[in-house]
């Protein structure tokens, strides 16, 4: 196993067409409804695998149709997934409002919740080994893991200690306040929000960031190279005082939902593969774009045969 992703394991269902409700019970027509693998940790995972790299997914999900499901799913997509626990209550699930320009997301995180230091610890140094299975360890969606985030800054550290690089996206704070996320930024190699989430983030800290850019620069002051994902602009990253962009590729848009959980895959495999930074945010930007051809996170995810055409004729 090369990468140990840790995090949320959970089915989208994704709703199109007239997504804004409207109460009174008042009925609305879809244009679609799809029932797809969800969660940033295990699009992220499937996306790795999509580009060659071997990866291990350690998560919670349920005894239930759903958890079942979700595990066919991943390891379809060529995810390990024996760290998968499964027990403990209902599987997570989210369902996507998809409209053309934005999406909302209502999430039950039923088991994903209970993911512990200790489940990753184990996964990462099995039976206490002193050689790690994995050479990186990237976490996802930190405020949906209320089992890990108190523990997650000092298990950051003994992988860095012990050899393994690490990465992190918290994705959005449902709360608003981004508690714990500084705290965590001295062990981390990467560091991965999308535009607004690099604003909030460098704002809680006592930053005051003009935009997304300033505010990776304040990030990256903690330790970390910042990789954010810009939307349509792409994405960029800040290493020191290096900055590198690259723009969105040019393609027919079915769904956004998981595209910057595809950008960490593209982004990690580039770095994790020795490639330099510029080549890392090319290989993020390129990997979200494509993601964005199917339907789900995973739908449209890119084979690196496929990534590496897109980016020759980009």
């Amino acid at each position: 196993m090369r990468v140990l992703v840790a995090g949320d394991a959970n089915l989208d269902l994704v709703l199109r067409g007239d997504v804004v409700p409207r109460f009174g019970q008042a009925e609305q027509l879809l244009d679609s409804a799809d029932l797809v693998l969800g969660s940033s940790a295990g699009i992220c995972a499937s996306g790795l695998a999509r580009l060659g790299i071997d990866v291990a997914l350690v998560a919670r999900v349920g005894a239930d149709v759903f958890g079942d499901q979700t595990l066919r799913l991943l390891a379809a997509n060529g995810v390990e997934t024996a760290a998968i626990l499964q027990g403990d209550g209902p599987t997570g699930v989210s369902v996507v409002l998809s409209g053309a320009e934005d999406r909302a997301i209502l999430t039950l995180t039923g088991a994903m919740a209970g993911l512990t230091a200790a489940d990753v610890r184990e996964r990462l140094f099995p039976g206490g080994a002193s050689q790690p299975a994995a050479r990186h360890l990237h976490v996802a969606s930190y405020f949906l893991l209320p089992g890990l985030t108190d523990e997650l800054p000092a298990l950051l550290a003994e992988a860095r200690s012990r050899g393994v690089t690490t990465s992190l996206d918290t994705n959005w704070d449902p709360a608003g306040a981004w508690a714990g996320v500084g705290d965590c930024l001295p062990h981390l190699d990467l560091f991965l929000p999308n535009a607004a989430e690099a604003m909030a983030i460098a704002g809680a800290l006592g930053g005051e960031p003009e935009d997304a850019e300033s505010a990776a620069r304040l990030l990256a002051g903690h330790g970390p190279v910042v990789a954010v994902k810009d939307g349509a602009a792409g994405g960029f990253a800040v290493a020191g005082d290096r900055l590198e962009r690259a723009p969105g590729l040019t393609v027919d848009v079915v769904d956004t939902t998981g595209a910057g959980d595809s950008f960490d895959a593209g982004f990690l495999a580039a770095w994790l593969q020795g490639r330099g930074l510029a080549d890392a945010v090319r290989w993020g930007t390129a990997a979200g774009s494509l993601s964005t051809r199917g339907s789900g996170g995973t739908g449209g995810q890119a084979t690196r045969a496929e990534l590496e055409a897109a980016l020759v004729g980009a």
